[in-house]
């Protein structure tokens, strides 16, 4: 097993060598030096990344006014934000959510009005603020604020229905209005009682502007995976080079600290609210017979070892634009199995950047890759559909599922998750990618990890 000396002396000589190539990194040039697994990237395509570190208030303002003008077209005159990635979205505010009521109205015209507690203030009045309402805390006693001094057991306040007679305030009561949600009937009856009409759900409305990813959403997005690239490099390096003195845990704590230290190295900020928003980056590692299972439960703690499978994989986002990148390796020697698992999924992830084209429906790309799978012989080791689809919250709709007839559309973000488990044997292959559904041909890949066996199959 490595020891913490060298974990250090690992880590720190991979960071020192990236404090020219962050930015690199971030541009997307070939890296370079000692980085032996970098050579094998794929060869960089024509989308640019972001060189933002955050999508600006005024796309935020953009979005939140093309939702206001498809609602105006159906008469509507406001919207009741309640959903975290909603909020966050179409105003930029990003937010901690607990059990604590943070709603945000969108009238048609103006800027919006916040309902939130004074946990939140300085986050909220130093962004996009104009109006709102606080309270002070969930549970809230009427009257009291102890920020200002007014300390008092008054009578618990109905959050819900406060937020409705400040919308009633300002005049919402009697308007055709729609919430982010399908409230339940104990909340409809409520805001029929203060405002006098129900509120529709335009969930559909609100998921699908977020399903189709602007330009800059996806600027930022090959951003993140230009940085993800090499953290990948990293780990394959690190495992080709400590071998079976590493447990998975080794590469994994090694590579989150290497990225993190990587792309922190490229993100401005002073320490105050609205910079370094919805950043994450996670490099996990599992070996031996954890591979075996999609969601496995146990802590990964194993030592690497010769015939096993291994998967390095994680998520990177910044400003919520990223995804996951997984790369599924076996150790030599081989078994017959471990390549037929390994090859069958491995072109299943090609079938379905082949196959993911825009104007075809979701479950036509799942049914191919299934069909595939079964002709195959694996059926017995397919666990799960094919992808998800890939938002700012992690998986969001559209699906990659026999059951999902949605039509793929440009921008259109899917995982790569064809995989398949063996617990008989303890062994798993799964890949996962960022596959973007293009105007025309097949999906981009916003990695340049390569699918190939002289990157997967490995010999110690």
């Amino acid at each position: 097993m490595i020891s913490r000396r060298e974990f250090l002396a690992t880590t720190g000589a991979a960071v020192a060598t990236s404090s020219v190539g962050g930015v690199s990194a971030a541009k997307g040039e070939p890296a370079t030096g000692s980085e032996k697994s970098a050579r094998l990237f794929l060869p960089v395509d024509d989308l640019k990344p972001a060189t933002f570190d955050r999508l600006p208030l005024e796309w935020h303002k953009q979005r939140a006014q093309k939702l206001c003008e498809k609602l105006a077209e159906d008469g509507y005159t406001g919207i009741l934000l309640t959903d975290r990635w909603n909020i966050i979205y179409f105003t930029g505010l990003w937010h901690t959510t607990t059990e604590r009521l943070v709603n945000v109205f969108l009238p048609l015209k103006g800027d919006p009005v916040w309902f939130n507690s004074a946990l939140d203030r300085d986050l909220v009045k130093t962004w996009w603020y104009n109006d709102g309402e606080m309270y002070f805390d969930w549970f809230h006693a009427e009257g009291a604020f102890p920020n200002e001094g007014k300390v008092q057991m008054g009578a618990k306040v109905d959050l819900f229905e406060w937020m409705l007679k400040s919308l009633k305030n300002r005049g919402c009561a009697g308007q055709k209005l729609a919430a982010d949600i399908e409230f339940p009937p104990s909340a409809q009856k409520k805001v029929v009682n203060v405002l006098g009409k129900e509120m529709t759900s335009a969930e559909e409305t609100c998921m699908g502007m977020r399903m189709r990813k602007t330009p800059e959403e996806l600027a930022l997005m090959r951003r993140a995976y230009n940085y993800f690239n090499q953290l990948h490099s990293f780990a394959r390096d690190m495992l080709l080079e400590h071998g079976t003195d590493l447990t998975d845990f080794d590469i994994a704590s090694a590579a989150t600290k290497y990225g993190t230290d990587l792309i922190m190295l490229d993100i401005k900020r002073d320490g105050a609210p609205h910079t370094a928003v919805g950043i994450e980056i996670e490099v996990g590692c599992r070996t031996g017979k954890s591979t075996a299972y999609p969601h496995p439960n146990q802590f990964q703690h194993n030592k690497v070892a010769r015939g096993q499978a291994l998967q390095i994989e994680g998520v990177v986002n910044i400003a919520g634009c990223g995804g996951e990148l997984y790369r599924a390796m076996f150790i030599h020697p081989f078994t017959e199995q471990m390549k037929k698992l390994w090859m069958v999924s491995r072109d299943c992830c090609q079938i379905q950047k082949e196959e993911s084209v825009a104007g075809v429906t979701c479950s036509t790309v799942a049914y191919k890759v299934h069909k595939y799978q079964v002709k195959n012989g694996v059926a017995p080791y397919i666990y799960h559909r094919p992808a998800h689809g890939q938002g700012w919250e992690g998986h969001q709709p559209p699906y990659l599922a026999l059951g999902d007839y949605r039509m793929l559309e440009p921008g259109m973000c899917f995982s790569v998750e064809p995989g398949l488990y063996d617990p008989e044997h303890g062994i798993g292959a799964n890949f996962s990618d960022g596959f973007v559904v293009q105007p025309e041909g097949p999906s981009r890949q916003m990695s340049r990890l390569p699918w190939s066996e002289e990157w997967c199959l490995v010999k110690l």
